[in-house]
């Protein structure tokens, strides 16, 4: 495979990754406000899936690359559910920090 090819799955396993470990924190939550099993039994699965590939990913990237990613990428999307879905508020502290987070993963890009 081509090395542009590599990296486009890389990120796209890490995309795919940080979308379902978000999934999963978001039934959590929902779990432990509501209390129904289901929620999360359903979340453990879909985090479960989400490691394989998370896992899987790091067959084509650098480790330490995939981490800041990952982190960072499920830090915001987290994040924003938190506020969006559970009406959760963000300080100014917590809003530099994601900031300095996003800016960290564009450093270790270069």
């Amino acid at each position: 495979m081509s090395n542009d090819l590599l990296k486009g799955l890389f990120f796209l396993l890490i995309i795919l990754a940080v979308a379902l470990e978000a999934l999963a924190d978001v039934l959590f939550k929902k779990w432990a406000i509501v209390s129904h099993s289901g929620l999360f039994i359903a979340g453990l699965v879909i985090y479960i899936f989400g490691t394989i590939i998370w896992a899987y990913s790091l067959k084509y990237g650098y480790l330490s690359k995939a981490i800041s990613i990952f982190t960072v990428l499920n830090l915001v999307i987290v994040s924003l559910a938190g506020v969006f879905l559970f009406k959760e508020d963000l300080t100014l502290i917590n809003k530099i920090g994601i900031i300095l987070g996003i800016a960290s993963v564009i450093l270790v890009q270069i």
